[in-house]
Order: structure tokens, then C-alpha cells, then sequence
């Protein structure tokens, strides 16, 4: 029997074991996903503040199209050896794939442990924890790109939100397409933004900024990067800035090794690589568990090949913003947008205790969110 290991329980990890349990059919093939949690969290919607919301059952997704769950961390790839170590157990691959997901980048300041992220669950809920039901807070977040942008946002309803960009303008990341309309809906709601500032250091007070100047917040939230899983640096491959490893169109590494989602750079098109987001890990996660059955049985590979580019970006009670290309030229704003972006929140949610549901969605390769 041959072995296909996934590491990773994200979008990109879920879809590749769908994908590859899709090809397997009756085959001799052991298709297994080690994560170490229970749940599949959609970090997409984190930002509501809802952890429950954000949480799917992985054994809802695995058990009914036959793949096995090993609920620990991958602690070390041997890519020489074709195994890889887990809760102190050594586990052998014939093909693995790495879906790891990404992490937001640590913030190298004095007082970082005072502050507060939503990057997990676990992040949610020790901030929903602080601040409890509290209104009429002041609540500082670091970073505009999409999740400074969405928790300022989100926040905005409950209380006075200063919004910390270093560069000198917002949302540096975005472009200038959909700027004027990020700019307009921080000024509607009343989000005090301060551009070309740098941080000192935080309290449990606030923080004090480069400059000397103190600011009083109830709570810190850091936004400002994100970087790949640092397993990607266990495998003997080039990588970009972001630490991501380079994949061709089939998302091939290496003879044994895939990679699909924030810890792959891989083309989207013929000119313009992915981002780290959901739009791209889930057709990512479909290619690479495909390709990497299909690679063992002998069958044919299929190419990456994902929706043309877009982005909805979610602005509180300001609506939200949707933007086509990569130029992120804006197609809907208000209301209009933010209804979308709620079915693009219903649509990335997997189906589950359904198997052919499952593996029919694990065959398109389409994110079917912007029709």
C-alpha cells in the first residue's frame, strides 16, 4: 500500500485530502491528514469575533470519505528519508504535500505579550475574553492590509478605533484602486488613522510610538504580516520572500513533495503569483492532492488553474468594497459588496457528514464566489 501524508488542516490541506480520496477511488492508497486540532478554522471570518462561527469538525470532512485524521504537529520533515515526525511518532510518505498555512509574523517590540491578534481562535476568544461586553473602548490596531482593515472595521461599532500604518498611506497593500473607498468608509466611521508611524514599544496601558508620544488604548491589536509555515524551510527547494516554496503548474516541488496554499508560490496566471488568501488555497489544495495521487497511480496530473483574481473586502457598518484583477479595480461597494461578501463566508464553508458532496466540490478546481 502506498502512503499520501497532508500536513495541514486549513482550506488547503482539507481540499487536498477531498481531492486525492476523489482519484483513489478503490486503489490500494492511504490518504492521510495530520493537523492538530479537531476543527478546519475559516480565517476568513475571524474577524466577526465568532471563534464558533469560524469552526468546522474535521472528522465531519475526512470520516465519510475515508481519510485519517492524526491529530498531532508536524514537528520535522525528512525529505532524504520520505517520513516526517509527529506527537514523537515517525511517519513514512511515498508522496506528501504541504499545506501548512501561514502565521502572522511576530512583532519584535517591548510589551508584545500585552497585545492581542486574530489570527487563530484562540486569539479570538482571549481578546473577546478582554473586552468582554464592553462598549465605548478604545481599541488600537496595527497594520491596514485585509485583517487590520476588517477587525478595525468590525470594532468600529463598539468603540473609538485608532488604525497604525506605517507606510504613508492606507491600505498599502491593496493598491490605489479600491484606496478611495477604504479611505471614505474609515472617515464614515469615524476611525481615526494615523499613517508613517512607527511603534516603541506596549503596555497594558496602550503603547508608546517612535516619536515618544503615549497612546491610551484598552486593547492592542496586531495585524502586520503574515509569513509561511516555518516547515517549509525543511525542504531543500527555493523560496520567496514570504518563505513560501516555489511550485511549478502542477504544484510540484520535488519527485515526492507537493505544495498547496500560504506555504506555496506558485503562478496564477501567466504573468501574476498567488496570495496568501482562501480564494487560492482552496483550488490550490484541489490540484495538489490530485496531482499527488494521480502521480502514485500513474494517472494523468492536472495544471493550477484558479479564478481570474478578485478580492471583497469586508468594512463594517461601512458595507464592504469588491475588486476585479490585479489592479484591484473596484466593481461594488456598500451594500451591494457586503452582501457578496457574506456568500463568498457561506461558500467557503465545506460541506460535511455528505462524501459524494465532498468529492464532487474537491474536482472543481473554480471557487464559484463571483458569478
Amino acid at each position: 500500500m502506498s502512503d499520501l501524508l497532508i500536513v495541514g488542516g486549513g482550506f488547503a490541506g482539507v481540499w487536498s485530502a477531498a481531492a486525492a480520496a476523489r482519484v483513489r477511488g478503490d486503489a490500494d492508497l492511504r490518504v492521510t491528514l495530520i493537523a492538530p486540532h479537531d476543527d478546519m478554522v475559516l480565517r476568513p471570518r475571524l474577524h466577526r469575533l465568532d471563534p464558533e462561527w469560524a469552526r468546522v469538525p474535521l472528522k465531519r470532512i475526512l470520516e465519510p470519505i475515508g481519510v485519517t485524521q492524526v491529530k498531532e504537529e508536524v514537528t520535522g520533515i525528512d525529505v532524504a528519508d520520505s517520513t516526517v515526525t509527529a506527537g514523537g511518532r515517525t511517519i513514512r510518505y511515498d508522496r506528501l504535500v504541504l499545506a501548512a498555512g501561514s502565521r502572522l509574523v511576530s512583532a519584535a517590540l517591548p510589551g508584545a505579550r500585552h497585545m492581542f491578534d486574530i489570527d487563530t481562535t484562540d486569539g479570538v476568544a482571549r481578546l473577546n475574553a478582554h473586552l468582554g461586553d464592553r462598549t465605548g473602548f478604545t481599541a488600537v490596531v496595527i497594520g491596514s492590509g485585509f485583517t487590520g482593515l476588517e477587525i478595525a472595521t468590525e470594532l468600529a461599532a463598539r468603540g473609538r478605533v485608532i488604525l497604525l500604518e506605517r507606510a504613508g498611506v492606507v491600505a498599502p497593500e491593496l493598491g490605489p484602486g479600491p484606496r478611495p473607498v477604504i479611505e471614505a468608509a474609515l472617515a464614515d466611521l469615524g476611525i481615526d488613522v494615523r499613517l508613517g508611524v512607527d511603534v516603541r514599544s506596549v503596555t497594558e496601558q496602550g503603547l508608546v510610538l517612535a516619536d515618544g508620544a503615549s497612546v491610551p488604548a484598552d486593547a492592542v491589536v496586531w495585524t502586520a504580516g503574515m509569513r509561511a509555515h516555518p516547515l517549509t524551510e525543511q525542504i531543500p527547494a527555493d523560496r520567496d520572500g514570504l518563505g513560501r516554496l516555489h511550485a511549478d503548474r502542477h504544484l510540484r516541488v520535488s519527485d515526492q513533495v507537493f505544495a498547496a496554499g500560504d506555504v506555496a508560490a506558485a503562478l496564477a496566471d501567466a504573468t501574476n503569483q498567488v496570495v496568501q488568501s482562501c480564494q487560492f488555497a482552496t483550488p490550490m489544495g484541489k490540484a495538489a492532492g490530485h496531482n499527488a495521487a494521480a502521480d502514485l497511480l500513474g494517472l494523468p496530473l492536472v495544471e493550477f488553474t484558479p479564478d481570474p483574481y478578485v478580492t471583497c473586502l469586508d468594512l463594517g457598518a461601512a458595507g464592504a468594497v469588491f475588486t476585479t484583477g490585479w489592479d484591484r479595480t473596484v466593481a461594488l461597494t456598500g451594500d451591494q459588496a457586503k452582501d457578496l461578501k457574506q456568500t463568498i463566508l457561506e461558500v467557503i464553508h465545506p460541506p460535511v457528514d455528505d462524501a459524494a458532496e465532498i468529492l464532487r466540490q474537491s474536482a472543481q478546481q473554480s471557487n464559484e464566489v463571483a458569478g
